[in-house]
């Protein structure tokens, strides 16, 4: 099957990206297609595919808080140090977001990606402000802030630093183990009630998981890592999401008993979400991969959907309608219930220990 990249050229899928195709993104007006024109010799060899890089562009954010006004998240404010996440799982809801920057919600989106190198300096000024409203913020509420180029930039360990010492209460959802590299701040926060850690664990079957989130950490590396920050004292939470009918929704229970096998004291999950351009991708993910679920997949979804592939309505979007997303919540509370874990996912972090940072510059000499 071939890939069309967004300046037009193809490639073929390859092993450690998720999507198959790059479409433009939906406020563009022209569209690329590429086309055999017959001039090509008959016995021309094909040039080998170029392997998919990545690319990564040094942004200089003017802000760094983003305000979440959704019901159905429980933070306000979250930090997302990059654009675009290299993980490639097919389907991320925060993939349409790349359209914004003129790029494909596809490839582009785990290939061309931006690293905020500002971000600590921005949270500084932000937590010095004298209005500052002191509650938990989210780190990674959009792309994962533990994503492989995570390793260079270290641009989350900065985020981090900045929280710990002013004492700011921090939620972090991630799906890679590389959380562990930074276990010394963790649990320096930890003692102090300022941090919760989630691992989002989608699937434990390990041929899935390479398809659906080709750079994310295996499953099994994402229960070692929940181990590993559980017996640190580091609280930690479980977020299979999202569930996917016919796909993954059958390992719920196994994920979550896992999860509290490692130490999981807290647990959520999310129906799989189809806005915008995710449609399209995952729909052609699906014929690519799994072409003899594809149609079975697609009629649960819009069955749990009021018959439509996506509902936008607070109050539904994470969980869906109808019978069948019904059953998957009653499974979810009963397994919940038996393995003692906390549904509600309460931050119970504590914010009455902030420090404001020092001014910085000439408002440091008042």
């Amino acid at each position: 099957m071939a890939l069309r990249t967004h300046d037009g050229e193809t490639a073929r899928p390859e092993k450690g990206r998720g999507a198959t195709i790059n479409p433009e993104g939906r406020f563009e007006t022209v569209r690329r297609e590429t086309v055999d024109d017959g001039w090509s010799p008959d016995d021309a060899s094909e040039d080998p595919p170029q392997r998919l890089r990545t690319h990564v562009t040094i942004e200089t954010a003017r802000s760094i808080l983003s305000r979440n006004d959704s019901p159905d998240v429980p933070f306000t404010y979250s930090i997302n140090p990059y654009r675009g996440c290299e993980h490639g799982c097919i389907y991320c809801f925060a993939r349409p977001t790349h359209a914004y920057l003129e790029l494909s919600p596809g490839i582009d989106f785990e290939t061309r990606l931006f690293a905020k190198v500002n971000a600590a300096a921005l949270l500084r000024r932000e937590l010095a402000r004298p209005g500052h409203k002191v509650e938990s913020i989210a780190l990674g509420a959009n792309t994962d802030p533990y994503q492989p180029i995570e390793r260079e930039y270290r641009i989350t360990r900065q985020v981090l630093e900045v929280l710990e010492a002013c004492r700011h209460p921090v939620g972090i959802v991630t799906k890679n183990a590389l959380v562990l590299r930074d276990l010394d701040l963790l649990t320096a926060m930890a003692q102090r009630r300022l941090v919760r850690v989630f691992i989002s664990i989608t699937t434990l079957d390990h041929d899935i998981a390479r398809r659906m989130e080709p750079r994310a950490s295996s499953p099994a590396r994402r229960l070692e890592a929940l181990q590993a920050l559980s017996a640190a004292g580091v609280p930690c939470g479980v977020m299979v999401a999202p569930v996917i009918p016919f796909l993954t929704d059958d390992g719920l229970e196994r994920v979550l008993d896992a999860a509290v096998a490692a130490g999981a004291s807290t647990a959520g999950y999310v129906l799989l979400r189809l806005p915008y351009e995710i449609k399209d991708l995952f729909k052609d993910w699906l014929a690519h991969h799994y072409p003899l679920k594809a149609g079975h997949v697609m009629s649960r979804v819009r069955q749990m959907r009021d018959g439509k592939e996506y509902d936008a309505a607070f109050g539904s979007r994470m969980r869906g309608h109808g019978m069948f997303a019904d059953l998957l919540e009653q499974r979810f509370e009963q397994a919940c219930r038996r393995l003692g874990l906390d549904r509600e996912r309460r931050s119970g972090l504590d914010v009455t220990q902030f420090r404001p940072p020092s001014p910085e510059g000439q408002l440091a000499l008042f």
